[in-house]
């Protein structure tokens, strides 16, 4: 596992941080920056979580306060994490229902992008879509699904989740709107995904997801488009092993973008 320059910070016995003006000064920030960009492009589904969980411009939202509308709505929470967590017990925690959240925000020197997912990407990004039913059992799904799966299956799933859960983008009647959290936290590939003519965007097909390689660290050269909303409940209910399987027999698509070179030693 990669390391990272971030710590999160921990909170009192009630669950509360103490968040430094600053800290809350770019969660402001940067909140403002997101909240103009994706109107007309956020998908309803996701604007009414956003009004649900009532996030604010002023201060980073508590955990606890999160929680209780999550629980509420489909028996979610967020838990804290250290910046990063293996593999293992992310998929322990969505198997258990509770999303990670690392606590820590960005610094204003990495303000427009960083790798490792902070508070603003996890909070903004996917707990507003944690209190619709059809996200929650497919995030729920996934994590159950990851928990039992071998290491090499993992890698297979990651992909899924990626085009979906990250950078998914979903069909509606008043055109392509995004869903996925990786999108909606930033600021350059929310129009990007939608208005650029560079990336390729093609249906939702799990089979084709599972096989697609990615990088963390680019502008996606492909979107999956979902036809509706509530197909996160029959992709759920897909024997998603066994797709897996299909996908490993079928071996990976060629990639869509270079190598990532390689720093001097």
């Amino acid at each position: 596992m990669k390391g990272t320059t971030y710590k999160s910070k921990p909170s009192d016995e009630n669950g509360y941080i103490a968040w430094t003006d600053e800290e809350n000064q770019i969660w402001s920030e940067l909140y403002h920056r997101q909240m103009e960009l994706i109107q007309g492009r956020a998908c309803q589904q996701y604007l009414d979580g956003l009004k649900l969980i009532g996030l604010t411009e002023q201060s980073i939202p508590q955990l606890p306060e999160i929680n209780k509308v999550l629980l509420e709505t489909t028996g979610w929470k967020t838990t804290e994490v250290p910046a990063l967590i293996n593999f293992t017990e992310f998929f322990r925690l969505l198997a258990n229902k509770e999303f990670p959240v690392a606590t820590f925000i960005r610094t204003r020197e990495e303000f427009d992008y960083l790798q490792e997912p902070d508070i603003f990407h996890e909070i903004f990004g996917h707990c507003p879509l944690l209190t619709n039913p059809a996200f929650a059992h497919f995030t729920h799904t996934y994590g159950k699904l990851g928990l039992a799966a071998s290491k090499e299956d993992r890698v297979y799933l990651a992909r899924l989740y990626w085009f979906t859960v990250e950078f998914g983008l979903m069909n509606t009647e008043d055109g392509l709107r995004i869903y996925g959290g990786g999108i909606l936290s930033s600021p350059g590939e929310t129009v990007y995904a939608l208005e650029s003519d560079k990336p390729i965007r093609k249906p939702l097909d799990p089979v084709d997801a599972l096989r697609t390689p990615y990088r963390i660290d680019i502008m996606q050269p492909l979107y999956y488009v979902l036809d509706k909303f509530d197909d996160l409940f029959s992709i759920s209910e897909m024997d998603i092993m066994a797709l897996v399987e299909v996908a490993k027999s079928k071996g990976l698509f060629e990639p869509l973008f270079p190598p990532k070179e390689k720093k001097a030693s």
